[in-house]
């Protein structure tokens, strides 16, 4: 059985798709540490980052760079947080947050109640960052 985030990127569940190549593919999270809150997953389903393979490890990094850049001229936060934690779901996923200090980056303070128009807003604001 394919994982949530393979359910999002075949389209058999919603997601806000910010990315999408043929490594790797990245959508808002759902529940955000902070607004912009990105996952960035590889197109393989691999359960641990240690095991992906190199070049899919630094493509993923590269465009969580690209994306923190992105989050960077839209949220103006202090810094971009970036976690692997790998907890939540068994498929490879970085986060990748705008941070003002490091309660930003507590599960704790994830917030399950922003709305679909805040998520719309926060994708359109990235993607045009990226183009």
């Amino acid at each position: 059985m394919s994982t949530i985030f393979t359910q999002i990127l075949e389209r058999e569940i919603p997601g806000h798709i910010l990315w999408e190549d043929t490594k790797c593919f990245a959508f808002l999270d759902i529940r955000p540490l902070n607004r912009g809150h990105t996952l960035v997953v590889p197109i393989q389903e691999i359960d641990m980052w240690t095991d992906l393979p190199e070049e899919t490890a630094s493509h993923c990094m590269k465009v969580a760079k690209k994306i923190g850049e992105a989050q960077m001229k839209v949220f103006k936060p202090k810094r971009i947080g970036l976690m692997i934690a790998g907890f939540e779901v068994p498929h490879v996923h970085l986060h990748v947050i705008p941070i003002n200090d490091m309660s930003n980056l507590d599960f704790a303070n994830a917030n399950p109640d922003i709305s679909n128009d805040e998520l719309l807003s926060d994708l359109k604001h990235l993607k045009d960052c990226l183009t």
